[in-house]
């Protein structure tokens, strides 16, 4: 079901509506891959989907050469506006299969299909909204948000485009131009929110603020409560394999240890095996082949349990620290640092030493206006760690990174 929700471009300040955007869309016969430099270039397509054909959505920011050729092969024609170069390998267009490219966190993008019915999660009634859509066109992130404005009534849609960093820093303006009252956003986009905008941000009438796509410390939530009092700010764990699968609104880190292991029909089974997250999804997707996804994923996140909650810390491969044979936690570490009331952001990670075969180095973004430097920061660290866990080189940044999918490496 389309439903007409208003759809505006905060680059350009074109409004349109879904309803118009279907009548202007035409079904493509052959599987393609709509590479796109805005998030508005790729709804005529996502419209197109009501009358069947084959989509895959990515910006144009992540196509290299490499990854154009391997989606030719695989099939798909690559459209960018009026430039098509035709799959090198031709097949039938399987109708209503959506396709999304992992971020790649673990080497190169690797593709799930979904359909617009399983990348669509909400259920039950919503109150009228209208939503910011920062995420980079074509993730799975943005999808949820994508068909939260094709399908519910009455949720509306501001699109920002990350691939412009002056852009993406100043929502804020267009944000109240156009009455956001919701916006969702990783962590890291979140952090960088705060850091650029403080007290500002307290003239947004949010009702919703959503964080999702990374680890999310105490730290971010209690500043996003503090500065959105009236707002519910909600964590959601979700990827494009196991889909939408952990949702909090409690305002705490991590989620209550009591919902592992348990069985509930229709959601998603959580488990924790060797210190990685585990999840049996209602919403797996299907891998390139075809082959659907089934049974318990492991999903690469290193996960604690800490005071009754679990805790999603990082990839596994970056989290676990060896340093002279004690083990720490990378995402411990972070987490640690980003609670100290002068820091914006940390990224903590091992680098090889000769004596301990890894030590501990951090990259730090103080707030603005603070004057904390390494030394102050080396010191908070070891009253609060032990030894071995101390940053040995923490590096002080001007500007919090992101990549064009609104991620940090953390």
């Amino acid at each position: 079901m389309i439903a007409d929700n208003l759809v505006v471009d905060a680059r350009t300040g074109m409004r349109t509506t879904w309803g118009e955007l279907v009548r202007q869309a035409a079904p493509r016969p052959a599987p393609t891959a709509h590479v796109v430099a805005h998030s508005v270039d790729a709804l005529p397509a996502v419209a197109a989907l009501e009358d069947g054909g084959e989509l895959l959505v990515v910006a144009a920011g992540r196509v290299d050469e490499a990854l154009a050729d391997e989606l030719r092969g695989a099939g798909f024609d690559l459209v960018a506006g009026d430039d098509v170069q035709v799959a090198t390998s031709h097949r039938a267009a399987e109708d209503g299969r959506v396709w999304l490219l992992t971020s790649g966190s673990t080497g190169r993008p690797k593709r799930v299909g979904h359909t617009l019915a399983s990348l669509s999660t909400v259920t039950g009634e919503l109150a009228p909204r209208t939503w910011l859509c920062p995420y980079s066109p074509g993730t799975y992130a943005w999808w949820q948000v994508i068909t939260l404005g094709l399908g519910v009534p009455a949720q509306d849609l501001v699109l920002v485009d990350p691939a412009d960093p002056a852009a993406l820093d100043d929502w804020v303006v267009p944000a109240l131009e156009h009455g956001v009252t919701a916006v969702s956003g990783t962590p890291t986009f979140w952090r960088r929110t705060l850091m650029r905008h403080g007290a500002e941000l307290s003239r947004l009438p949010l009702e919703q603020v959503t964080l999702g796509g990374e680890p999310v410390d105490q730290a971010v939530l209690s500043q996003l409560a503090e500065v959105f009092p009236d707002a519910r700010v909600s964590w959601i764990y979700a990827s494009s394999e196991v889909g939408a699968s952990i949702v909090v609104h409690d305002g705490r880190a991590g989620f209550p240890e009591e919902w592992l292991d348990r069985d509930v029909p229709g959601r998603p089974r959580l488990s924790v095996v060797d210190g990685e997250l585990v999840i049996t999804s209602p919403h797996h997707g299907v891998e390139a082949s075809g082959t659907e996804l089934a049974g318990a994923v492991r999903t690469g996140d290193a996960a604690r349990i800490e005071d009754g909650r679990v805790l999603v810390t990082g990839r596994l491969d970056r989290d676990e620290l060896n340093v002279g044979g004690s083990k720490v936690s990378a995402g411990a570490v972070r987490d640690l640092l980003q609670s100290h009331p002068d820091v914006a952001w940390a990224s903590v990670r091992g680098r090889k030493a000769p004596l301990v075969g890894t030590m501990v180095v951090a990259d730090v973004v103080a707030d603005q206006d603070s004057d904390v430097n390494a030394d102050d920061l080396t010191r908070w660290a070891a009253e609060r760690l032990p030894e071995y866990a101390v940053p040995r080189r923490i590096k002080m940044l001007a500007e919090i990174p992101a990549k064009e999918t609104l991620k940090s490496d953390v």
